[in-house]
């Protein structure tokens, strides 16, 4: 796959892994609508191909996202924002296959923290910084930061984000469960490249439905998850990863995965 080297966007890939680099660094990578649309669309795509397992969304160290940008919004009626696509793009991120892994650095704020709650696993560098701080705008958060965190962190450290703007350094998102590891700031992509690659390297349909199933106990009860569960357990039975996977531990060798 070619490079893109677009004004907003860019993207590269590393063995296994697709990697998308939000491009804004004067504006601290804020999140306008060409920005999402190039975005999403670079995720649609290494979604749809064989080569690419799992994928990493970036910004840079002194941000990964410092939320929307504001003057997109300042004057829009309430059918203006109906009409507008914009808060869309965070729905079809969510309709992403593979596992998104976001690296993040420095600002994750807005609608920042809310497109790295919407990928799978979150590595953070130590100088990581969560917030939603929309309150101070007269409004709320609108692509999920009320869902996601509180699903995340819990509603009483949600309730303190979203009504008195509270601010979580990494050590307390990981304290919390809003992100999976913390590292030096010089290594967070490193680590979430190679994380990823860790993920690209297994049985492809599995993966898949591991996400598909765990993304349903956040929208399911428990027996109803169970059942899906069990569903797609038996499904990968009629994969030939299944047979490979299961021959190779019994012979003890390598598996040689199809995404089959």
């Amino acid at each position: 796959m070619n490079e893109i080297n677009d004004k907003n966007v860019l993207t590269r890939v590393e063995g296994r892994v697709g990697i998308i680099q939000i491009n804004r660094p004067k504006v601290l990578n804020a999140l306008d609508q060409q920005t999402m649309n190039e975005l999403v669309a670079a995720l649609e795509e290494f979604d749809k191909s064989e080569e690419i397992g799992c994928l990493v969304l970036t910004g840079n160290e002194r941000a990964f996202a410092a939320g929307a940008d504001i003057k997109q919004m300042a004057t829009a009626t309430p059918v203006d924002m109906l009409n507008n696509p914009f808060i869309d793009y965070w729905d079809r991120l969510s309709r992403i296959n593979k596992p998104i892994i976001a690296a993040v650095s420095g600002y994750a704020l807005g609608g920042g923290c809310e497109l790295a709650m919407a990928c799978d696993m979150i590595i953070a560098s130590e100088s990581a910084l969560f917030g939603q701080p929309e309150i101070n705008l007269g409004v709320i958060p609108g692509a999920g930061g009320t869902q996601r965190l509180t699903r995340a962190v819990g509603k009483a450290v949600a309730m303190e984000m979203v009504l008195n703007g509270r601010q979580l350094s990494a050590e307390e998102a990981l304290g919390y469960g809003l992100v999976n590891r913390v590292v030096p700031v010089e290594l967070y992509l490193e680590e979430a490249i190679k994380f990823a690659a860790e993920i690209a390297a297994r049985a492809p349909v599995a993966v898949r439905l591991g996400k598909e199933a765990i993304n349903a106990a956040f929208e399911t009860n428990l027996q109803a998850g169970l059942a899906l569960e069990r569903r797609l357990f038996y499904m990968l039975f009629a994969t030939e990863d299944q047979q490979e996977g299961m021959d190779a531990f019994v012979n003890k060798r390598p598996a040689e995965w199809k995404g089959k």
